[in-house]
Order: C-alpha cells, then sequence, then structure tokens
C-alpha cells in the first residue's frame, strides 16, 4: 500500500469531528432540524412516557465511544401528552435519533 493511500484511510478524532459539523442533523424522517424549530420528541416521567413539544435551543454532535451522536439542546413548550404536568421547563439535551419536526422555525430567513 502507499503512503497516500495509507495516510488517506488514517483519521484523527479532530477529523471526524469537523467532519460531522459539516453536515446537517436531521430527524428519523430525514427533515433538517436547525435552531428555532418546533420538535416533539419522547420524554420520561417517572414510569411512563409521554409526547413533549419543543424548541431547538442548539444543534451539535457528540462522540461517544467512537461514534458521532446527533444531540439536540431543546426547550419544552409545555404542550405535551398525559395528565400530570411537567414540574420545569428547563432546558436539556437529548439525542436527535427519535426526534420529528413538527414545524420549521417561521423566522426562519433560509431558501430551499
Amino acid at each position: 500500500m502507499s503512503a497516500v493511500c495509507a495516510s488517506a484511510l488514517m483519521t484523527t478524532k479532530w477529523e471526524i469531528l469537523s467532519m460531522g459539523k459539516r453536515g446537517v442533523v436531521t430527524d428519523y424522517a430525514g427533515e433538517e432540524l436547525y435552531r428555532g424549530d418546533l420538535v416533539t420528541y419522547a420524554a420520561r416521567q417517572g414510569n411512563r412516557v409521554r409526547m413533549t413539544d419543543a424548541v431547538v435551543d442548539k444543534v451539535t454532535t457528540r462522540l461517544e465511544s467512537g461514534r458521532l451522536r446527533p444531540m439536540l439542546k431543546v426547550r419544552p413548550t409545555g404542550t405535551e401528552s398525559g395528565f400530570t404536568k411537567r414540574r420545569s421547563l428547563r432546558a436539556e439535551w437529548i439525542s436527535a435519533e427519535h426526534v420529528r419536526l413538527v414545524m420549521a422555525d417561521p423566522m426562519d430567513t433560509r431558501t430551499d
């Protein structure tokens, strides 16, 4: 194997992180997620699970056990399933694996 091929196959942790930051984080249906979007996700409450609406504050990736994982910092809106009210509307980090986009940011200036 030539030196050029060997160097092309070797990647560092920094290169993996930078490759992930160039990509786009999507929900499970392939819709792109950006700051300000309204999303829905499953949240635990004791031994139950409820569906919660939230606004995306930050979109990023984390390197966990050798894999890049898309992460979202979301702020719950208070609209959720279940009969027990949420105690606080604090922002929390969630994985983007089981998130679904409800509505893109209405103030968004992106063009499709």
